[in-house]
């Protein structure tokens, strides 16, 4: 299982940015992936997942403003992320559950997650 996230980048408040995150050894259409972020000094924290049915889930903060999707024939799972605030400066990580289908709940807990890819950087400033 290899998971790499890739995208980041320093964007201005209120830019826009798109994480990647690609997916290989495994088939990505029965897994869920979930997207994490970890700032300067903080826990990590989940952002968004894309369940294998469909599903998506957001944590409150991004709601509105981020968006994931997957497209399964490129084995690629996306966070676009629209005005961007200085709070959302992290490195953001993809990750994916050791069994397919639903992840144990809370969907967003990174207890959930059992594989992980490197971080990409994302800094909002002006």
């Amino acid at each position: 299982v290899q998971l790499q996230a890739s995208g980041g980048g320093l964007v201005q408040p209120g830019g826009s940015l798109r994480l990647s995150c690609a997916a290989s050894g495994f088939t990505l259409d029965y897994y869920t992936i979930g997207w994490f972020r970890q700032a300067p000094g903080k826990e990590r924290e989940g952002v968004s997942c894309s369940i294998s049915d469909g599903s998506t889930y957001y944590a409150d903060s991004v709601k509105g403003r981020f968006t994931i999707s997957r497209d399964n024939a490129k084995a690629t799972v996306y966070l676009q992320m629209h005005s961007l605030k200085p709070e959302d400066t992290a490195v953001y990580f993809c990750a994916r559950p050791r069994f397919a289908g639903y992840p144990r709940p809370p969907q967003l807990a990174d207890t959930s997650y059992d594989y992980w890819g490197q971080g990409t950087l994302v800094t909002v400033s002006s």
